[in-house]
């Protein structure tokens, strides 16, 4: 039996909470719009999916068992996190237009590239993983049997939450690209992106794995 009354407001906290991935969707809108964003947002659903498959096949708790292991994809992770962050800082540099920029910008990485991005940020953090296979299963109850297809359920579940949710933050950002973004404004933006990344990489990076 599955606790969906316990599982779905967790679930929301969660995912509502801000986080690198939600960091970039907001700029991905602002700087590229709503669709190229929620294109972004399916490399997450397809990087947190993978976790998701991983916990359900016991994964995560064979790496909890494993810090060698979990060092190495959170010291990826870290690294990611911190490229991601001053190429942030160097786009804020640029002195061309945000509209050129973005035409650049798409042309030399594309639609690919924002999926690329969102996917390596979810799919890099150990604590996801850790999170999905110590998280779905306190929400299931009765007999053995059946635990692994009710935790692949709230998993999918999950996936469609975090959906939701980065709607909510596309919305939020899509308003503040109705406003108008003036280069002044778009290189704010990217510099406060870029910092909020390597504060991210940082307190990760310091961050223990339990």
């Amino acid at each position: 039996m599955i606790n969906w009354t316990g599982f779905v407001p967790a679930a929301l906290i969660i995912s509502v909470s801000p986080g690198a991935n939600q960091l970039l969707c907001m700029r991905n809108t602002v700087r590229y719009g709503a669709a190229s964003a929620l294109t972004g947002v399916a490399g997450r659903l397809a990087g947190l999916g993978l976790l998701i498959g991983l916990a359900v096949a016991g994964v995560g708790a064979a790496l909890a068992a494993s810090p060698v292991a979990l060092d190495v994809i959170k010291w990826f992770g870290v690294s990611y996190l911190m490229l991601l962050g001053l190429w942030s800082l160097r786009s804020a540099l640029r002195t061309q237009s945000p509209d050129a920029e973005t035409q650049s910008e798409n042309f030399t990485a594309g639609l690919r590239g924002l999926v690329f991005k969102e996917f390596s940020v979810a799919f890099t953090n150990p604590k996801a993983l850790l999170l999905f296979a110590a998280l779905l299963p306190q929400f299931i109850g009765g007999q053995q049997d059946g635990r692994a297809e009710a935790t692949a359920i709230l998993g999918v579940a999950y996936l469609g939450i975090e959906l939701v949710v980065s709607f909510g933050y596309i919305g939020v950002a899509s308003r503040l690209r109705a406003l108008g973004i003036s280069a002044r404004r778009q290189r704010v933006i990217d510099v406060i992106a870029g910092l909020c990344l390597l504060v991210i990489a940082v307190l990760f990076a310091f961050s223990g794995n339990d």
